[in-house]
Formats: C-alpha cells, sequence, structure tokens
C-alpha cells in the first residue's frame, strides 16, 4: 500500500509550486517483523488530514520495495510555520497517541532546507 499523492492529481490540485518551498522532511521507519501493515493502517487517516493543511506540497509514507520493514517519509513544506502547525494540529497529536501502540523498532528522520530548486526531468 502506497499512500503517496499521484503527481496528477497534485497538478490538478494547483499546489504545485516548487518555487516557494523552502522544507524537505525526509527519512525511514523501521518495523518490527509484520508491523508494517498495521502502520500503513492507522497512519492513513493522519496523511489524508496532513495532505490538506496550508502549506503542505507533498507527503507521503511509501514502503520500501526491498525491505518488508522499512518505510520512506517525503513531506514537501512552504516554510516553517506552516511544518509548526502541522506539529501542532490535532491529527498530529492523534498520530502521536496511535504510533506508540505499533511495532515500530525505530527512525530516522530530518529536515532539510533547500536553497534552490532544479527541474531535473
Amino acid at each position: 500500500m502506497t499512500l503517496m499523492l499521484a503527481h496528477e492529481d497534485y497538478v490538478q490540485r494547483g499546489r504545485r509550486n516548487y518555487g516557494q518551498i523552502m522544507l524537505i522532511v525526509a527519512g525511514s521507519i523501521i518495523t518490527e517483523s509484520g508491523g508494517r501493515g498495521p502502520f500503513f493502517n492507522a497512519v492513513q487517516p493522519m496523511v489524508s488530514a496532513t495532505r490538506e493543511e496550508p502549506g503542505c506540497h507533498e507527503y507521503a509514507f511509501t514502503p520500501d520495495p526491498t525491505d518488508d520493514n522499512r518505510v520512506l517519509l517525503y513531506e514537501l513544506w512552504e516554510d516553517q510555520a506552516a511544518l509548526d502547525r502541522h506539529f501542532s494540529s490535532a491529527h498530529m497529536a492523534d498520530w502521536q497517541k496511535k504510533r506508540k501502540s505499533l511495532a515500530i523498532a525505530r527512525a530516522s528522520i530530518k529536515k532539510y532546507t533547500i536553497s534552490s530548486v532544479a527541474d531535473l526531468g
């Protein structure tokens, strides 16, 4: 299961404006054996709500195709204020409570501030 917004849907929603995006949040989450499916089921409501937040340009948890226990995270945020609002949202608070009951072994998530964007494709 992939909780990733399709590029076509993203463009149709009129939110593609890479010139203003300032932050990338990316990382990986390692679940215990058999924990990836329950993780995706639990995170779905938070992903859906987050994609509707002002300043959220992309938000995706995706399965690693070569590791059954690894989940990849990718986010694009307009600015720090948008990311701060996300962290203080009700759906993020609900997720923080819910994730404590999941079989997560470890996570590595980092925030990157970008200074320029170039099209490679």
